[in-house]
Parts: C-alpha cells; structure tokens; sequence
C-alpha cells in the first residue's frame, strides 16, 4: 500500500487543487527497508567495528560471523559473501537468478545457501525491491 502525501494548494480562483506529492517509498526504498529491518540481512552480511557495532562503511560486503552452532552442522559457514553488485555472487550468479533465489530460497541450478543462511520467500515485488536497494550499494 503506497502513501499519497499532498504537497499543498494551487490557488485559482475560488478553488484549491491539491496535488499529489511523489510516493514518499521507492522501490528502493521498500528494498532496504526489507533488508535492514524484516531479514535483517546486516546482522550477517556487514563486517564490524573493534567495539562490535556494524561497519556502515562497507554495508553488506560480506563478514566472519560472530556465532556458530553448539554442535556441527553440515556446510556451516563461517563467514558470509558479499551481497553487494560489487561482489562475487552478482558476478557468478547474476540478478536473475538472485531473484529466484530470493523468491524460493533455491539457485536456478538447483543450489542452496549454506547454512546459516535462511530460506526466504520474498514475493516477486519484495525481491524486486530488494535488488533495487542493493544495486544503490555499488
């Protein structure tokens, strides 16, 4: 649901037209909203400071992860890629099929994130705007 916010009155005559101001979301900005505050992709996907707090310099450019599981899990990784356009995954997979995998959680081959990542089912719309936001970070 998009908010229309008025920018004010046209005065002509005795009448007072209201127009309507540009959507205060872009696409982009519904992106990042998703990746920041719904998946929380930061918390992973961003290096950090000494003192532990995200390194906002290098937004989503792949990091150690600061946790790992109490007992082995297969294809654990430790540290997360870059999700930038900048990083390899935009090179070796393209935005097709980060697409894909954000709408099904599986890469057109067939592939799976290891873990710890999750599976998202982003709509077609959320994984659009995803991708929007993230190519702002180039």
């Amino acid at each position: 649901m998009r908010k229309v916010l008025f920018s004010g009155c046209v005065i002509a005559g005795a009448i007072c037209f209201i127009t309507a101001a540009p959507a205060a979301s872009s696409e982009a900005e519904r992106g990042r909203y998703l990746v920041e505050d719904v998946a929380k992709c930061a918390d992973c996907h961003t290096p950090r400071l000494q003192n532990g707090e995200p390194d906002k310099s290098h937004p989503l450019t792949g990091a150690m992860l600061a946790f790992a599981p109490t007992a082995p899990i297969p294809n654990w990784k430790a540290m997360s890629p870059n999700i930038t356009p900048g990083g390899r995954l935009w090179k070796h997979r393209g935005e097709a099929a980060i697409q894909k995998f954000l709408e099904n959680g599986v890469w057109p081959d067939g592939d799976r994130a290891d873990p710890p990542m999750p599976d998202y089912h982003f709509s077609a719309e959320d994984a659009k705007a995803v991708i929007a936001y993230l190519k702002t970070l180039q």
